[in-house]
């Protein structure tokens, strides 16, 4: 009995996918997710979530927490921000609301806000945020005038620039590359 070998075709090797791009690390990934996660859930900027002890206060800020802010459709203005806030404070937090959309509002520059919505709900406890530490010491002459900024992180960064212009000597030099081509 005579086995008959058929003959497959045998498809060519493919060859191997090659990515594009350079490897980026997960905290470079990060802001793009969050940014589309707060949107999706009604905030345009997530500075208000993550800053939001700095805007109302620490005190208000450990009793409530942003939801989401919703615009009508196609304004980016007069906007209901949607607030948790924990057990009986809600009352209090209603004789404040005036003050909350001021605040809010302050922190975006224009009248985002013009009514606030409060829900009953569980809150978590803020985590205070602490100022980057300072790498380098401040000359004399300048640090006199950053005691005055409250801001931790544009203090910090004031005192960055600070130093490295006191580190620099004399006027920057440009230096040009040299030209494709030459043997430089």
């Amino acid at each position: 009995m005579g086995t008959a070998m058929s003959k497959r075709a045998v498809p060519p090797p493919q060859p191997e996918h090659v990515r594009g791009g350079r490897a980026r690390s997960v905290a470079e990934l990060l802001p793009d997710a969050g940014r589309a996660a707060f949107r999706r859930f009604g905030f345009v900027q997530s500075a208000v979530v993550t800053r939001w002890g700095e805007i109302v206060g620490e005190r208000y800020a450990g009793v409530s927490a942003p939801e989401s802010i919703r615009f009508p459709q196609g304004k980016r203005a007069e906007g209901t921000l949607n607030l948790v806030v924990r057990g009986a404070h809600g009352t209090m937090m209603q004789h404040i609301a005036p003050e909350i959309i001021d605040r809010v509002n302050r922190f975006f520059g224009y009248a985002a806000i013009a009514r606030v919505q409060m829900r009953q709900g569980d809150v978590p406890a803020p985590r205070p945020r602490a100022a980057p530490p300072s790498l380098k010491p401040v000359p004399v002459d300048l640090g006199a005038s950053l005691r005055t900024i409250a801001d931790p992180e544009l203090k910090a960064v004031l005192e960055a620039l600070a130093a490295g212009v006191a580190a620099s000597r004399g006027t920057p030099v440009i230096v040009s590359p040299p030209a494709i081509g030459t043997d430089e």
